[in-house]
């Protein structure tokens, strides 16, 4: 006979709407046309409030041998390397290998939200981890040497990292962003292993809250920056300002000397970090806020302008208010930009690619791949498939086209798309977090490129950056910015390590973001036990969360958590 928890657990998977759900609304706002919802312009209904969001949760089930997803016409499916442990993200270096990046997200965030009390229990579930779980937090290299799409050598790159998520190769140094610091390996292309102890470039905002705590890297076109995505450590600022300091934020990381500043800020949970091909101009895909109902807000993509604010949490695309967040901010509202494309609302975009250059048909060939995770934070499934959106002019241009479906099946989903790439050959990988498989997607008459193109596009080496008088001048005014406090209230923060003991020193105003979605640690991302990186050369104690960005709190901003915002 079942038990009674088995018996819960079967009723959540499956979408039945248990009592404290049904009190919060559950089959509410399913008549509403989502794909009104994608684009320039989406319709943002009024929002709505429940003590307890509704919610519905796929089953993972895996996959069955043989079994693939579903693709467009003109391309086939086959899986390109299976049994990993959690596959987030690909990268393919610039010789064809691809790397690809597993992780378990830290345990041990604390509850804040009704919902939190339930979220590693749903999570489990959502991402099959029932079972006995694969090792992750691992590099694992595949290597194609006949570029005939299959894999011909694997090995595990770097082990017990610290929930690495985004990677970037240039100058013989593999930087890697755990879920606390932008970490570099000497790595010269064509190794299998890497045996070096790693150096730190910079730390990042990291626990003990970390509510979302992947973080992206991308290499800047010229060779001379990472760029990093730093989510926000809560929904809606639940955890209070102070664990915002230098979140829900795009940081610019001068690769040389480590020093950081915030390039964009107000993103609620940001990755897919990537540079347009053609404009250069850095894009990304965003995780907006929950618990405004069902149809609210919308996740996006959007381009990333330097010293942006994109509202969060005061506002969301624009001037819509978020009218929980308090005190209310309206000169904060007044600065918020809105995102260039609406992908609909809950559908957990975390992976985006260009196809530019590609082999991919030409109906494939000139816009972006994005992956949906697919959430639970609404009563009907949204996302867990890969989309492509056109572009014209280098910006998007016209309705999405599903290219990777068949994830879900009813009541249970048989994987989760997270991480989008291009192979050596030109094809399309597809990283499935909850399938444990990294899928290829090619054209169906085979064609390939000519020759590998590397996920990091540079247009010139770092040695001819180095005589390139302006590219110094650059890096110097970068660096002479850094512990000037800052007069926008746009930037949640900045760091500069101190090069002669890694200690790090911050300021800058505070935009404050608080969400750190539970998705990251939800929808998002699976929550799971978290491994220490080993060896880090460093000749200081690693900075805590405050110390690594304590920023300055915007000018009349109340903590919500302090005695002086009690009393109002």
């Amino acid at each position: 006979m079942p038990s009674r928890r088995s018996s819960l657990s079967k009723a959540a998977l499956t979408g039945v709407c248990i009592l404290p759900l049904a009190l919060a609304g559950c089959g509410d706002g399913q008549d509403f046309d989502i794909s009104e919802q994608i684009g320039a312009d989406p319709v943002l209904p009024e929002p709505t409030n429940a003590l307890i969001p509704a919610m519905k949760v796929a089953e993972v089930i895996g996959w069955s041998e043989g079994q693939t997803p579903t693709v467009a016409d003109g391309l086939t499916v086959t899986a390109y390397a299976q049994n990993l442990g959690n596959p987030r993200t690909v990268h393919t270096l610039p010789n064809g290998d691809v790397l690809v990046i597993q992780s378990r997200g830290p345990s041990g965030e604390p509850a804040t939200r009704p919902k939190d009390l339930i979220r590693g229990w749903i999570m489990a579930m959502a991402h099959g981890g029932g079972g006995p779980q694969i090792e992750s937090n691992r590099i694992t290299l595949l290597r194609d040497t006949n570029r005939d799409g299959e894999v011909d050598e694997r090995s595990d790159l770097l082990t017990d990292l610290d929930s690495p998520f985004g990677v970037a190769w240039i100058d013989g140094t593999l930087y890697v962003a755990a879920t606390d610091a932008i970490l570099a390996y000497p790595y010269e292309l064509g190794q299998s292993e890497i045996t070096a102890e790693p150096t730190i470039l910079t730390p990042l905002p990291g626990g003990p809250i970390n509510h979302h705590w992947t973080k992206d890297l991308a290499l800047s076109p010229d060779g001379q920056y990472l760029y990093a995505s730093v989510g926000s450590n809560s929904n809606i600022l639940e955890n209070g300002l102070e664990a915002e300091k230098g979140r829900a934020a795009i940081w610019q990381v001068d690769r040389e000397t480590g020093a950081s500043r915030v390039f964009a800020s107000g993103l609620r949970n940001p990755n897919g970090l990537t540079f347009h091909p053609e404009t250069e101009t850095l894009w990304t895909v965003v995780n907006e806020r929950d618990e405004l109902g069902p149809n609210l807000v919308p996740d996006y993509m959007t381009s990333v302008e330097e010293g942006a604010f994109y509202g969060w949490p005061w506002s969301y695309y624009g001037d819509h208010v978020d009218e929980r967040v308090y005190p209310p901010r309206p000169d904060m509202v007044e600065k918020a930009i809105a995102p260039d494309y609406a992908l609909s609302s809950h559908v957990a975009a975390l992976g985006l690619t260009f196809s530019y250059d590609s082999a991919m048909p030409n109906e494939f060939a000139n816009g972006a791949f994005i992956g949906e995770h697919g959430s639970w934070n609404r009563n009907f499934f949204n996302g867990y498939k890969v989309i492509y959106v056109p572009f014209e002019n280098g910006e998007p241009a016209g309705k999405p086209t599903d290219v990777v479906t068949g994830f879900i099946n009813g009541d249970q989903a048989y994987g989760r798309p997270v991480g989008v790439g291009i192979d050596g050959t030109g094809a399309l990988l597809v990283a499935d977090d909850a399938g444990n498989t990294v899928w290829r997607v090619a054209p169906s008459d085979g064609s390939t490129t000519d020759e590998p193109i590397g996920t990091d596009r540079v247009a010139a080496s770092s040695s001819t950056r180095e005589t390139n008088a302006s590219g110094g001048a650059e890096r110097s005014s970068l660096n002479e910015s850094i512990g000037e406090e800052s007069q926008s209230a746009t930037a949640p923060g900045v760091v500069t390590p101190d090069a002669s003991n890694g200690d790090s020193a911050a300021a800058g105003e505070s935009s404050s973001g608080d969400d750190a979605d539970q998705s990251a640690s939800t929808d998002e991302a699976s929550t799971g036990g978290q491994s220490q990186a080993a060896g880090r050369e460093t000749s200081s104690p690693e900075p805590s969360q405050t110390t690594i960005a304590p920023g300055v709190l915007p000018e009349g901003t109340v903590d919500p958590g302090s005695s002086e915002s009690q009393q109002q």
